[in-house]
């Protein structure tokens, strides 16, 4: 009987030490699963786009002022690298440093997803003389100087390349000019290989595919 008694004991107190070991383990495990960045709001995007950057590139994302870049059909992940990097000052330019700053990373992936859904306005060549050239760059490159095809990283009609290069079809002509020109004088810093392209480069040349980048399709 005293053997008994000591077993039910023994059972009695291992089964509460049991029963919190088996609770304890799956809620363990459910904590350490690192969760991933929600999925875009569109809705709080447009909120905030409108609010922190209509004024400068438009309504819907295509800038009617030359100097302003269009951002409709933008890859995402362009967007949020360039705006993170304004706000940290890797891409040097005051003004957009300034109303990166409002926008947290929430916001900027917001509005790099409503931007990428909104529809991209086309643009137009207008020199034919610049734009024989800028075609013969973009497609072919300049050889002589090891200068690489355009459409090798932005694609033959412009679009670009998700999560690695700009879209650039139908950008204006003169921020594609400015941007080059800021790569090639050091002024802009944040992509070595941009900088070590457009270094090779003359004004005519930048210009030239400047051009044409507005109106390919």
């Amino acid at each position: 009987m005293k053997l008994h008694a000591c077993l039910l004991l023994a059972a009695v107190l291992a089964a509460p030490v049991m029963s919190i070991a088996q609770t304890a383990a799956p809620a363990a495990a459910a904590a350490g699963v690192a969760k991933g960045p929600a999925k875009p709001d569109l809705v709080e995007g447009e909120k905030r786009y409108t609010a922190v950057c209509a004024a400068c590139h438009g309504a819907d994302g295509n800038s009617g002022v030359p100097a302003n870049p269009k951002l409709a059909r933008q890859h995402p992940e362009y967007l949020v690298k360039q705006l993170t990097e304004f706000k940290s000052g890797k891409r040097a330019n005051p003004v957009m440093q300034g109303f990166a700053a409002q926008l947290s990373d929430a916001d900027m992936r917001n509005i790099a997803a409503w931007l990428t859904a909104q529809q991209a306005k086309p643009g137009f060549a207008k020199d034919k003389e610049l734009v024989s050239l800028g075609e013969r760059i973009w497609r072919g490159g300049i050889p002589d100087r090891k200068i690489a095809a355009c459409a090798a990283c932005h694609s033959p009609t412009g679009a670009g390349i998700p999560a690695q290069y700009p879209r650039l079809s139908g950008q204006h002509a003169d921020y594609v000019t400015a941007q080059m020109v800021a790569f090639r004088d050091g002024g802009r810093k944040n992509s070595i290989q941009m900088n070590q392209i457009a270094a090779k480069m003359n004004d005519r040349e930048i210009r030239a595919v400047a051009d044409y980048a507005a109106g390919v399709r």
